[in-house]
């Protein structure tokens, strides 16, 4: 016999074009994701109280918590005990190294950095980064070059490119004028935030281009980090190559 008693609030339809299938806390998940996307609460405010959502969205307190709970291990939320939870950004101090995995040969952050922007300037997609980024072949790409050095030594020599559409107004002198992260820019002018990235990394030599930026001698052995960045819905927003110099730093990365 079925029981004819009211249902719980877990039990409740969330939304019709949800998939039922889904845990009822991935359903509330991607809810509150698309609540990030469409730019509810943007990066750095606070998103409604646990018990706000649950109510917004007819579900427990409980369910709510364990959808933060994995937005936050994912870093799109930050927790701050007695504040709330807010919406990360790429201004934190803490994001820094999130994408750049750096780290001094005796394991600590590389310390304070300097960013210098060699070139910025519109150009039609290579093939190769069209198709990364899902563009049509020779659709218009910001391509921007910039030489990052820590305690006054050329380390890193990234070439990166960005779509024209997200990205109109982006010139040499605008970023020449930013202060803080290249990833805070793009957040706070561009509405774009880098959510996740892929990366492979390769042995290369030093071409004599970039043997002489990084002060190196042509043929030097260099880390070759290709990364393609994602935004929410997992739509590519960047394509970066990177050259590291490795004498003094290691790439490093938590597995698990």
């Amino acid at each position: 016999m079925v029981s004819m008693s009211a249902p719980t609030p877990d039990e409740r339809p969330v939304r019709a074009e949800t998939p039922r299938f889904s845990p009822l806390y991935r359903q509330i998940k991607g809810l509150i994701t698309r609540g990030l996307q469409e730019a509810q609460w943007k990066p750095g405010e606070p998103i409604p109280s646990e018990s706000e959502l649950a109510q917004r969205f007819g579900v427990s307190q409980g369910t709510v918590r364990k959808a933060i709970d994995e937005l936050a291990a994912e870093n799109l939320l930050v927790r701050r005990q007695g504040r709330g939870t807010f919406v990360a950004t790429h201004h934190e101090e803490r994001s820094q190294f999130r994408f750049l995995r750096l780290r001094r040969d005796d394991g600590a952050d590389p310390g304070p950095m300097d960013s210098r922007i060699l070139e910025c300037r519109r150009v039609r997609a290579p093939q190769d980064v069209a198709r990364a980024l899902g563009l049509r072949a020779g659709e218009t790409v910001v391509s921007i070059r910039r030489l990052l050095s820590f305690e006054g030594r050329p380390t890193v020599l990234d070439d990166i490119w960005l779509p024209g559409a997200l990205f109109r107004g982006l010139s040499a002198e605008r970023l020449g004028a930013s202060v803080g992260p290249l990833y805070g820019l793009f957040e706070t002018e561009f509405g774009v935030r880098m959510i996740r990235a892929t990366e492979a990394l390769r042995a290369v030599a030093a071409d004599p281009d970039g043997a002489a930026l990084l002060g190196v001698a042509a043929g030097a052995p260099l880390l070759q980090a290709e990364r393609v960045t994602f935004t929410y819905a997992d739509r590519p927003v960047e394509v970066r190559r990177g050259l590291y110099v490795t004498e003094r730093f290691h790439y490093f990365n938590a597995l698990g």
